[in-house]
């Protein structure tokens, strides 16, 4: 034994496998249903001990109706392909365990009922009640009802279908060539095509064998039965000297529940392959096409639960079943029907809205369209246009915004589109004006930014930033430290403020590119009716509506107001008669407009603050123009230039700090010169010419350059 055991564990020895091993083995799927099978065919030849032949049974049982519910539950034959194979293995499961009990009961039977398993004693008596009469009779139902009723009727379904299936496979062969010679599908689908088409063939032909399993399986019930009764008699009466009575009684009983037992899997898998056969021109899964279907006529339904009301009022026939079927088929009638018809609406939209792009050719408009003025939100900001209170509520007060521009600056501005963007941080925001970025920030709803008058840092706990607009220190604070900020001084807004504010500052920076031609077009009509014969004079004759919205654009880039559009006409009608130049047209309609391009610079105390462009730079720049007429441009050297604007910078800076805010005063004749050198680093800082300055207004010189 020693050798043995040293030769067991050397190196080159016989070695015993692990179970480890095993347990893997029989993981693997090949292996695990050879051994199932092979399980099957060695019950045909072993006897079965009854515990072991329950527990087949109950697996047989639980098997079948695996089946039948994956033939309910899949959506195309295709998805239980396996079907003929499992049908066999289910089919052989049963035959064996047909085998193991009738050994059982033809050597066992004079023991008593429980000599098969209690399984089969449990069936017996439950069908039998105590008669075996009654189970033969319900065991011959069965046979009939799977032999002749559903397993002929699938094995014809499937019989037609698989040969209409080949016969049509030559003409959906031809279509799919032709799908993918007219490039309507690529070789990739024509061969996935190609691959389910013989796939459907190959299933429906073994489905059209496979249903001879079933009713092989019913005849071989039904003479085992026969067997079972006729040799278990003849067993214990001759050879185990039992009763007639109890016999007959003992053996009926093992040999009907063996049979139901058995039968009723069998039942169950032929449903299985029924439902799966007649699905064959069925989508979805059964319930949904079932419930589609039958729920499609509600006139069926009504004419249904009509006769059955009728049925009900019949002599001698109970008005309450058919009452409650009556009615509840009415109801369910009454609320398909309005369903139906609201869909059939909804579609009838669906329809048009998907009509409308083709006709129209809206897509290809649509993606050729651009907003003027856009607002990108992230997620976080979607409350300043969604809040339940309306206390912040963005859209309200770009309403505003627009109806106050439009006073201001004279027409109408195009309307805001505002929508979210989930590629932008969660509280930044975009404003796009004509598809192009324009300015951004970040907002916190719910909460307010204080700000400094004096342009320092606010001292309160919070979130510290730079107000978007003016680019000045901000702090995001509570609620809480609403009431502290305001009783500090400081300048306190809320987030939709911000927002808004921002965007008048861009407006009115970018007014210029908002007019459009039609706009122009529309101003003009409106009109009042007196001025008509001007319009008649100067358009299209001396200039075009597209030459008025330079000039109206050129005023509105210095945030000049359009909104007295009739003496705008008249200076333009004035200056055609000696140049057509748009600049010089708007310094002669800019003359015209004094009186409100005083007013729009004059403070609250009455006086206009400026500050004069000296003698010495006013000749500085008549030395620096070359040209003539309308071909004058200006050709200072960088050194002065660079003076300039330094002096520029002081004086302004120092009207600041003294609280004025100053326009610079120059000739007419350099002042579009001088201003298209202060925009470049001071767009805020106005310019106006000598002839500009109205006779009425108080003059307040608070420094010279």
């Amino acid at each position: 034994m020693s050798d043995i055991t040293a030769a067991s564990n050397s190196g080159g020895g016989f070695k015993l496998p692990q179970l480890g091993d095993i347990v893997a083995t029989l993981r693997r799927g090949d292996i695990a249903l050879a051994i199932g099978v092979m399980t099957i065919l060695v019950v045909l030849i072993l006897p079965l001990p009854p515990v072991l032949l329950d527990i087949f049974l109950a697996f047989s049982i639980i098997i079948s109706v695996l089946i039948l519910m994956t033939a309910l539950f899949i959506r195309a034959p295709l998805e239980f392909s396996s079907f003929p194979t499992v049908l066999l293995i289910a089919t052989m499961l049963r035959l064996a365990l047909n085998l193991a009990s009738t050994r059982l009961i033809l050597s066992h039977g004079h023991e008593g009922t429980a000599a098969a398993g209690h399984v089969i004693e449990a069936f017996g008596n439950f069908v039998m009640a105590g008669n075996f009469v009654i189970g033969i009779i319900v065991f011959t139902i069965l046979i009939i009802v799977n032999f002749v009723v559903i397993t002929k009727g699938s094995g014809r379904i499937a019989e037609v279908a698989a040969r209409f299936h080949l016969d049509a496979m030559p003409g959906k062969q031809m279509a799919i060539d032709a799908d993918l010679s007219a490039g309507l599908i690529d070789e990739q689908d024509a061969r996935r095509r190609r691959r389910t088409l013989e796939d459907e063939s190959g299933f429906f032909g073994a489905m059209d064998g496979a249903s001879k399993f079933v009713r092989g399986d019913a005849i071989a019930g039904l003479l085992v039965v026969f067997i079972n009764v006729i040799g278990g008699m003849v067993i214990g009466i001759a050879q185990q000297g039992m009763p007639f009575m109890e016999a007959a009684r003992t053996y009926t009983l093992l040999t009907v529940g063996d049979g139901l037992v058995t039968q009723v899997p069998a039942l169950i898998v032929s449903t299985a392959a029924g439902l799966l056969v007649s699905k064959a021109g069925i989508s979805g899964a059964a319930d949904e096409a079932l419930i589609k279907q039958l729920s499609g006529y509600p006139k069926a339904l009504g004419m249904s639960a009509a006769v059955m009301l009728i049925m009900a009022v019949l002599p001698g026939i109970p008005a309450l079943p058919f009452l409650v079927l009556g009615g509840g088929a009415g109801t369910l009638a009454y609320v398909i029907d309005k369903r139906n018809k609201a869909d059939a609406a909804a579609q009838k939209v669906k329809d048009a809205a998907a009509a409308a792009p083709v006709q129209g050719e809206e897509p290809i408009s649509a993606a050729l369209k651009i907003d003027d003025l856009k607002i990108e939100l992230g997620y976080a900001l979607l409350p300043l246009v969604n809040s339940q209170d309306g206390s912040d509520r963005l859209t309200e007060q770009i309403k505003a915004l627009r109806r106050a521009l439009a006073i201001e600056m004279g027409f109408v501005m195009p309307a805001v589109r505002i929508l979210d963007n989930v590629q932008l941080e969660a509280n930044s925001y975009v404003i796009k004006i004509k598809e192009v970025d324009a300015g951004t920030g970040r907002l916190w709803p719910g909460q307010f930014m204080v700000m400094d008058p004096a342009g320092g840092q606010v001292n309160l706990p919070g979130v510290h930033t730079v107000e978007p607009t003016f680019g000045l220190p901000a702090t995001w604070v509570d609620m809480a430290a609403k009431e502290e900020a305001a009783v500090k001084g400081y300048t306190v807004v809320d987030a939709a403020t911000v927002l808004s504010t921002h965007l008048t500052e861009l407006l009115k920076s970018n007014t210029a590119e908002l007019l459009s031609y039609g706009e122009v077009q529309k101003l003009i009509k409106e009109l009042p009716k007196e001025q008509g014969e001007l319009v008649k004079d100067i358009i299209p004759g001396q200039i075009t509506v597209s030459g008025v919205q330079r000039v109206l654009q050129l005023l509105l880039a210095e945030r000049i107001s359009i909104r007295d559009l009739s003496t705008i006409l008249e200076g333009i009608a004035d200056a055609l008669s000696f140049t057509r130049n748009p600049s010089i047209v708007v310094e002669h309609v800019r003359t015209r407009l004094a009186r409100q391009i005083c007013a729009q610079y004059t403070t609250p105390s009455g006086y206009l603050p400026l500050i004069a462009l000296s003698a010495k730079w006013e000749q500085a720049f008549q030395d620096s123009l070359v040209g003539q007429g309308d071909e004058r441009s200006l050709a200072m050297q960088p050194s002065r230039l660079s003076e300039f604007i330094t002096l520029v910078r002081e004086r302004f800076e120092e009207a600041a700090r003294e609280g004025e805010a100053p326009v610079l005063v120059t000739s007419g004749t350099i002042r579009p010169f001088v201003r298209s050198i202060v925009e470049r680093f001071r767009q805020q800082t106005s310019v106006i010419s000598q002839a500009e300055i109205h006779p009425r207004v108080r003059l307040k010189t608070v420094g010279s350059i």
